[in-house]
């Protein structure tokens, strides 16, 4: 490192500082001795400290640094589903407004332009939120990959990402009303891919992963998912167990018979030539299988993500507690409280009733129903 003084052709006097990093030469040139000497000083503290490579840190741009983390963080660590959204979010709001700055360059006042802009254009709460949350992660890791300081991300408020209405679990009497649809159909398999659901808590994907082998006497083994036609980890990247209420278990029994008691290993819902679900046969299956048994129930705009609340009613209304119910529903302790605390808050201690109980009396009911229709008829 060394100052050295230069005279410019117009006569004016600048003072160069000069210093090796990482191979090439490098130099800065300053007006005045005193601000050339101070970051010559500068940068034999960096060097004592290790600090001197902090000086290049930054330089790419955020469109740059953006193709590096897809490539070694994303792709291997995130979902299949989760990278499609990611895609979709980056190319669409993150990278024509941010994606000339350089990292150095990102700013809280910057990102908050950013988001400003982003309501000025319309783009909805949901949407901004998961941009911005994408955005922190990307420059977290250029935090952690020694390309930022700080991750300015971190100080910009992002919008509420709140549910827009509380969860209503729906009553095993509306489930059932589901199922009997499916049943009178003779749609056995997709009548008990409702049951698992609404009475395992299990996500679509979860259940698409289900294995004959992860039946068991009494619990269900959660450790996989199907996410766009192939076989991964659970949202969670956990195992769990799940109670195998005895009506459920009944009902996966009258299945796997139906279906000729195929292997452990074979699929409890397998999709075409005995693969697991693509994208697209789980939205026709919803649309035209689902959909309508929902509608027969009087309910519209229904998903089957939503069944799985049922099942988490049906805990709360067992008494157990929440640290009970988050880790059969896959959840944390904070997300099911933030998700049932209206549910949890209508639980009456005294009025506790068993979860198989309230399926047995909501099928009995149904059969009376079924009954007393017949006598109308008759009459």
């Amino acid at each position: 490192m060394s100052v050295e003084r230069v005279e410019r052709k117009d006569g004016s006097v600048v003072w160069r500082v000069r210093w090796r990093q990482g191979g090439p030469n490098r130099s800065k040139v300053l007006g005045r001795k005193r601000d050339a000497e101070a970051f010559d000083a500068e940068l034999r503290r960096r060097k004592r400290t290790s600090e001197l490579a902090a000086l290049d840190a930054g330089r790419e741009t955020l469109a740059e640094f953006g193709e590096e983390w897809w490539r070694l963080y994303a792709e291997p660590n995130l979902a299949a589903t989760t990278l499609q959204v990611y895609a979709v979010l980056w190319d669409a709001h993150v990278l024509p407004r941010l994606g000339s700055f350089r990292l150095r360059e990102l700013t809280a006042a910057v990102i908050t332009r950013f988001r400003l802009e982003l309501e000025a254009d319309g783009v909805g709460r949901v949407s901004i939120a998961k941009a911005m949350t994408l955005l922190q992660g990307v420059l977290q890791r250029a935090c952690e990959w020694d390309r930022l300081a700080a991750n300015p991300a971190r100080a910009v408020r992002k919008p509420s990402s709140a549910r827009a209405r509380a969860v209503t679990p729906l009553s095993p009497v509306t489930v059932e009303t589901i199922r009997d649809w499916l049943l009178r159909r003779h749609l056995v398999r997709d009548a008990t891919l409702v049951s698992v659901l609404a009475y395992a808590g299990l996500r679509p994907g979860e259940a698409f992963a289900l294995t004959w082998r992860h039946v068991r006497e009494r619990t269900l083994l959660v450790e996989a998912a199907v996410s766009l036609g192939e076989v991964g980890e659970t949202k969670t990247r956990r195992r769990r167990t799940v109670r195998l209420l005895a009506p459920l278990r009944t009902d996966l029994a009258e299945w796997r018979l139906l279906a000729g008691r195929p292997p452990d290993d074979a699929l409890v819902f397998p999709g075409h030539d005995a693969r697991p679900w693509s994208a697209a046969t789980y939205k026709n299956w919803r649309r035209r299988i689902f959909g309508p048994a929902a509608a027969a129930a009087g309910l519209t705009g229904s998903r089957p993500y939503d069944l799985r609340h049922s099942f988490v009613s049906l805990l709360i209304a067992e008494g157990d507690n929440i640290v009970e119910v988050a880790r059969q529903a896959g959840h944390s302790p904070k997300m099911a409280l933030d998700t049932y605390a209206h549910v949890f808050e209508e639980f009456y201690p005294a009025e506790r009733i068993d979860a198989a109980d309230r399926i047995r009396m909501a099928r009995e009911e149904l059969r009376f129903r079924a009954r007393q229709a017949t006598l109308f008829d008759v009459a």
